[in-house]
């Protein structure tokens, strides 16, 4: 009776074996693997193209842009009638537009006033000076013309204001920066324009690259364009009595060449005075 219980007892229990924990890593690896398959099973599932869902879509695309008006013949494009904001409106009823927009061809809406909105006083200022400025470059042109001065006096429209170049030869002997006798009219008939004026005038001397000779009181060029900028300043100061707080003057030498300094023709044009009324408003 005892050794039936001791053979029943031995039987319930496992006898271990060696194998079981040296093959448990390929549990962790089976698992890994399937992980990775699965992977890439969905990665595959979500790169494939719905081909129908695809034509779907790109049919109603084709059918809302067909349906549309266009913009150029005066519909309001894609979301014209039902396929926009008006899906509320009577197809049978007569377009009457939108606000802010043209009611017919080249009539704009009553309601819309950016066209009438008052100009501020400072622009209603801009386009007084820019019709004075116009109508002073129009003048001195005729002036230029009539008196044959083409050669010695150019007037030009520049970005900055309107810009008169004068040739030395006009205002000045050689090395010298008294004014000549002979321009006192011209600088006079400037003066008598520029009083009209309410703006800034510069007044600048140039000259080419050639060194100063020694007969010449001036040390050098920026000396010699600084003094003669200075005389057509005090003629429009002193005798035409302008007032000063309108000008301003500088002498460039020839560091701001209008020509090439390697010829005689361009060094002439180089040796001159421009007097630029500015694009400016006083304060």
């Amino acid at each position: 009776m005892r050794q039936r219980q001791h053979e029943r007892g031995r039987s319930w229990k496992k006898t271990p074996q060696n194998g079981d924990s040296k093959d448990r890593w390929m549990i962790t690896y089976a698992d890994l693997i399937t992980l990775l398959l699965i992977f890439f099973v969905i990665m595959y599932g979500m790169s494939r193209l719905d081909v129908e869902k695809y034509e779907q879509v790109t049919q109603s695309l084709q059918h809302t842009f067909s349906s549309g008006n266009s913009i150029m013949s005066g519909g309001s494009g894609i979301l014209d009638g039902s396929q926009g904001l008006n899906s509320g409106k009577d197809p049978s009823a007569p377009d009457t537009g939108s606000a802010g927009s043209a009611d017919k061809a080249g009539q704009k809406n009553p309601d819309d006033s950016d066209d009438s909105k008052p100009l501020s006083e400072r622009e209603l200022a801009f386009r007084k000076q820019e019709e004075e400025l116009q109508d002073l470059m129009a003048r001195i042109e005729d002036y230029v013309k009539d008196n044959q001065l083409q050669d010695q006096i150019h007037v030009s429209d520049l970005p900055k204001g309107i810009s008169i170049t004068l040739s030395d030869r006009f205002l000045f002997d050689t090395g010298k920066a008294d004014l000549k006798e002979g321009s006192a009219k011209t600088m006079a008939k400037l003066a008598s324009l520029f009083k009209q004026l309410d703006t800034v005038i510069s007044i600048e001397g140039h000259t080419d690259n050639q060194p100063i000779v020694r007969v010449s009181k001036f040390k050098d060029n920026w000396e010699l364009s600084g003094a003669r900028a200075l005389s057509v300043l005090r003629f429009f100061l002193d005798k035409e009595k302008l007032d000063p707080q309108h000008f301003q003057y500088a002498g460039y030498a020839d560091t701001r060449p209008a020509a090439d300094n390697t010829t005689a023709d361009g060094r002439q044009k180089n040796r001159r005075v421009e007097i630029t009324v500015l694009r400016q408003l006083q304060q």
